[in-house]
């Protein structure tokens, strides 16, 4: 018998009850043969008899404890998630160091996947069944993030993941990064997120049957103590740096319909100057978010620096100001603040609705001298 082989022929299947396209491909050998393709939450089981059967590949509704796809497993006795991911092309920039939204991007990825391998996971973007049911989804409030070093392209990182509670009706997730190889700490992150109805976009309390879910998930375990949180300040229309007329593309939305924050992070850092951008790397990143956008939103970026001494054991140095004057001109201010230990910005993403302002996220940053990189790891 003759075998033949058509590889990965692109089709579009709809789903009978379900309106939005399925995007397969597949391999046929022989006569007899048949092949399961996973793609996405689907398998599709094709043989060349022209009958095709479609059977669904549904979210885990029970607990695992290993997924040999996305190189994830459970960790802290049960309850938190690690994932291995290699650091790919397209998540660095031209010094070929992990840019901040890889960072962020990744830390996304693995909440979302510890949700799956819990067995909550519903329909939604990190929806559970319980919020599902109540149309809720989640939203950050506030976040923090904490490099000490920056990962390199190939490198092999470890991602851990866990969650705890925050307040009555809120919820806590942290995250360390380290290399995979030597065990060093890169970054660490916290976040608190709370539900928002999908059909009104108003925040809500957290029902009993989402906290009956989630709970047994929450652990006492911070990768970053925050005793009393920072107070951003607000920025007006005076600030140092201004980018206006940011718009959302349309591949800026996520799942939820709205402007995923990661894009909040790159709108903030654009307003930042080259120079800065040139003799520093991001150290620590503070951002409170206040309303969501949306896609017919246009955004303006306001963008604040401080007035940074030399940092010592963590505190600001008031005695060695060096003489950075903020009403300098900007060349002046410029040639000061790349002779600084470490710089500092205040944002505000705002929008102008009928000549008022309502923001979007403020933001505090940190930033330490560049250091020379290293050639690629092996």
């Amino acid at each position: 018998m003759t075998t033949f082989s058509l590889s990965h022929i692109p089709c579009f299947k709809t789903n009978d009850n379900d309106d939005r396209p399925i995007i397969w491909s597949c391999k046929i050998f022989g006569a007899r043969a048949y092949t399961n393709i996973k793609i996405s939450r689907t398998t599709l089981a094709a043989g060349v008899n022209g009958q095709m059967v479609v059977e669904r590949t549904m979210i885990p509704t029970k607990k695992q404890l290993v997924d040999p796809f996305r190189q994830g497993v459970i960790i802290l006795d049960g309850v938190g998630y690690r994932q291995t991911v290699v650091v790919r092309s397209y998540e660095v920039g031209p010094d070929k160091t992990v840019t901040p939204q890889s960072i962020l991007n990744l830390l996304q990825e693995t909440a979302l996947n510890h949700v799956w391998m819990s067995g909550l996971l519903g329909d939604g973007f990190g929806a559970t069944h319980g919020m599902m049911k109540n149309n809720l989804i989640w939203v950050v409030s506030r976040m923090q993030v904490q490099v000490d070093q920056y990962p390199i392209w190939g490198e092999i990182l470890e991602i851990d993941t866990w969650v705890g509670a925050s307040g009555k009706n809120g919820m806590r997730r942290d995250w360390e990064i380290r290399s995979h190889t030597t065990g060093i700490g890169f970054a660490r992150a916290t976040s608190t997120w709370v539900m928002m109805n999908q059909n009104t976009r108003r925040l809500s309390k957290m029902p009993d049957e989402v906290r009956a879910e989630i709970s047994p998930w929450f652990i006492h375990k911070q990768a970053i103590k925050e005793e009393s949180p920072e107070k951003i300040e607000k920025l007006d229309d005076n600030a140092k740096y201004i980018n206006s007329g940011l718009q959302p593309k349309r591949s800026d939305l996520d799942m939820n319909h709205h402007v995923n924050n990661v894009k909040y992070v790159g709108w903030m850092l654009e307003a930042i100057p080259d120079e800065c951008l040139e003799n520093y790397q991001l150290s620590n990143i503070i951002l409170e978010y206040r309303r969501e956008c949306g896609s017919s939103d246009v955004v303006q970026s306001l963008c604040e620096p401080e007035q940074v001494g030399i940092i010592k054991d963590g505190f600001q140095d008031v005695n060695n100001m060096n003489g950075c004057s903020i009403g300098v001109g900007d060349a002046g201010f410029l040639n000061c603040l790349i002779n600084q230990a470490s710089v500092r910005f205040t944002h505000v993403l705002q929008v102008k609705e009928d000549s008022k302002c309502q923001e979007i996220v403020r933001g505090k940053t940190t930033w330490k001298k560049r250091i020379n990189h290293h050639p690629f790891c092996g």
